[in-house]
């Protein structure tokens, strides 16, 4: 499914539940040891999200490794390649690609339900795009734009990590969501880092709503 929103020379893969009896979510030694005290339902989310992300390496023809969390937690992947982890209820999915082809990504999934705390809106969203949400919701009632816009910014903060290597607070950025090409653009209100030798101002990305859930992923190619 989420290959759907993701371009050529992107691997992906998707899981709908967790399998513990599968031989491909059995963790490294290392990542076993990262994910020692945490509760069974972390355990099993992250062993079949990194079984993910070697399903894709292994679709570029790279052979499966370890995959940590890194700084803030970003996953660290091996030299010459880049990617992105996202999970939530019911669904893990993991995204890859050569740096010769793509120089940072990220995706995210959703369920495709309301934010889910009261006042988390006004935390996330700028002015302009509060007043936009009103607009999508009354020409798709059928998409929690709320929590879309969330994704769509967890999707553009993952990309930016890796390459400016400093948070991106919410505000940083203002998102404006095109449903009918379901695509949306990021307008980044803070100095960039430099890529392909000019300072990155904005990202594009794409979005997904299907199965309940919303999926969203940015791709930034490594040409420019």
């Amino acid at each position: 499914m989420i290959e759907r929103i993701l371009p050529p020379g992107v691997a992906a893969a998707e899981a709908f539940g967790d399998d513990p009896r599968d031989p491909r979510a059995m963790l490294f030694p290392e990542e076993s040891a990262v994910i020692a005290r945490a509760v069974e339902r972390r355990r099993r989310e992250f062993a079949t999200a990194r079984a993910c992300a070697r399903v894709a390496m292994g679709r570029l023809g790279r052979p499966p490794v370890a995959v940590l969390p890194g700084a803030r937690g970003a996953p660290q992947w091996p030299d010459g390649m880049t990617g992105s982890i996202t999970h939530c209820d019911g669904y893990r999915a993991a995204a890859v690609a050569l740096t010769r082809d793509v120089a940072s990504m990220g995706v995210d999934a959703e369920p495709n339900e309301p934010l889910p705390e009261e006042g988390m809106l006004d935390l996330i969203a700028t002015r302009p795009e509060r007043a936009r949400l009103e607009g999508l919701a009354a020409a798709g009632p059928g998409v929690c734009w709320d929590r879309l816009l969330f994704s769509a910014k967890e999707s553009v903060y993952k990309t930016w990590f890796p390459l400016a290597r400093r948070w991106l607070d919410f505000e940083s950025a203002d998102v404006v969501i095109d449903p009918d090409s379901g695509a949306f653009t990021a307008r980044l209100l803070v100095a960039g880092p430099p890529v392909h030798g000019e300072r990155l101002t904005q990202l594009h990305g794409r979005l997904l709503v299907a199965r309940g859930l919303l999926l969203t992923a940015v791709v930034l190619p490594a040409g420019g």
